[in-house]
């Protein structure tokens, strides 16, 4: 059990690598943890949560042994963090369906337009504590 909320994302995907990156950058409290989904941490917290350990197509959020996925979690990260990106919450007054059929596009299309890795990121010395 972490005290922390845990931020799970593909891993070798270059957009979730720069959102991870964006969230690090606006998070200087330090509150977020991460792993990738493809790592043996993220695998366990998928198993321990019941969650599929193949479809690395959402962005997870995992606060309070609660689980929010898709533009929920997005949306509960960017209100979050410092600045104004809290103010992406009002997206929260659109219908779940609707937010996540723009999600899914977007994580369908993720390889593609923003391109790929082939292997996981390896956080910095100064990072390290912050992922699993």
């Amino acid at each position: 059990m972490y005290s922390k909320p845990i931020i799970l994302f593909d891993g070798i995907c270059n957009l979730c690598n720069g959102a991870v990156q964006f969230v690090i950058r606006h998070d200087p409290d330090e509150i977020f943890l991460f792993a990738s989904l493809q790592s043996e941490a993220g695998q366990q917290l998928l198993k321990q949560y019941n969650l599929p350990s193949t479809d690395f197509g959402s962005f997870i959020l995992l606060q309070d042994n609660k689980i929010y996925t898709k533009s929920s979690g997005a949306l509960k990260v960017a209100k979050q963090i410092k600045g104004a990106w809290s103010c992406l919450s009002i997206f929260t007054i659109v219908p779940k369906f609707i937010r996540d059929a723009v999600y899914t596009s977007i994580a369908k299309n993720r390889y593609r337009w923003f391109g790929k890795k082939d292997s996981c990121i390896i956080p910095t010395p100064e990072l390290k504590a912050r992922f699993l």
